[in-house]
């Protein structure tokens, strides 16, 4: 074991050390990789977007878990789980009038799980609550959003309302962890729960953006053409992968701190 940490810490240093432009070709590569890999292990890629779902829902059970038994919930970012709670509740009336399956199932479970976080934040553990660190203006988030669907959202044959809804379901899930994020910044220092929380949403972004990813590369592109034309094709991948990279940074110091034996993460100036 302490030979695998001396590897690791080794290896870590020479990234360290490594220009940015050399880091981000390694992420890249790194991701191409991951792609190759699972395109040969995982043959039905929807199972992917079911993984990623399932991962989610990990997450929020573990945030369940820390509400319940330590009392607290510090660290958190009370606008983060909102966001999630609105996009999640967008998504669920979009599969109830355009598209039912499996994954209205699994988005309902998650949506009842994240009510449950806001309201015990809300008020079970209100006096735990860092509002001050929670300083992210949740309309920097929502406004874009919902400019962008009004303007780029699919071209199918469904009502103008759901298609724009749909939409922006899409962007604000991209963007959603962002005042979580903010949090982490403003503490510098994540507890055990809340980094195994913000690993999971990585871990589940990855899945699904590489679900929508090997489905082009089946379809050779055809997928794309049923999504419908114009731009929203490519900002629907566009905003899987803007949901990777915006956790790919944290993911990286995650890792890095559990096989360094690290309890709780510290992270250094500018990251997230």
């Amino acid at each position: 074991m302490r030979a695998q940490r001396r590897a690791i810490q080794t290896i870590t240093i020479w990234v360290k050390r490594q220009p940015p432009k050399v880091k981000a070709l390694m992420a890249v590569v790194a991701g191409m990789a991951s792609l190759v890999l699972l395109r040969a292990v995982v043959h039905d890629h929807d199972n992917l977007f079911v993984a990623a779902e399932a991962v989610h829902a990990i997450g929020i059970a573990l945030l369940i878990y820390k509400l319940t038994k330590e009392k607290t919930c510090a660290g958190l970012s009370l606008k983060s789980q909102e966001l999630t709670a609105i996009f999640l509740a967008i998504r669920l009336y979009c599969s109830f009038v355009m598209e039912y399956d499996i994954h209205t199932l699994l988005d309902s479970a998650t949506l009842l799980f994240t009510l449950w976080v806001i309201y015990m934040i809300r008020f079970s553990l209100r006096s735990t609550y860092m509002d001050d660190k929670d300083n992210f203006p949740i309309y920097y988030v929502l406004a874009p959003c919902a400019v962008l669907a009004l303007l780029v959202h699919p071209s199918t044959s469904h009502n103008i309302v759901n298609r724009i809804m749909w939409a922006l379901c899409v962007y604000l899930e991209a963007v959603s962890v962002l005042p979580q994020l903010r949090v982490m910044q403003n503490t510098k220092i994540v507890e055990p729960f809340t980094a195994h929380y913000v690993f999971a949403l990585g871990v589940a972004r990855f899945l699904s953006c590489a679900h929508w990813v090997l489905q082009v590369l089946d379809t050779r592109g055809h997928l794309l053409t049923a999504l419908g034309y114009g731009l929203w094709p490519s900002f629907v991948l566009i905003s899987e992968i803007v949901q990777t990279f915006i956790l790919a940074d944290f993911c990286y110091y995650y890792v890095k701190s559990i096989f360094g034996g690290q309890l709780v993460m510290r992270l250094p100036s500018g990251v997230v």
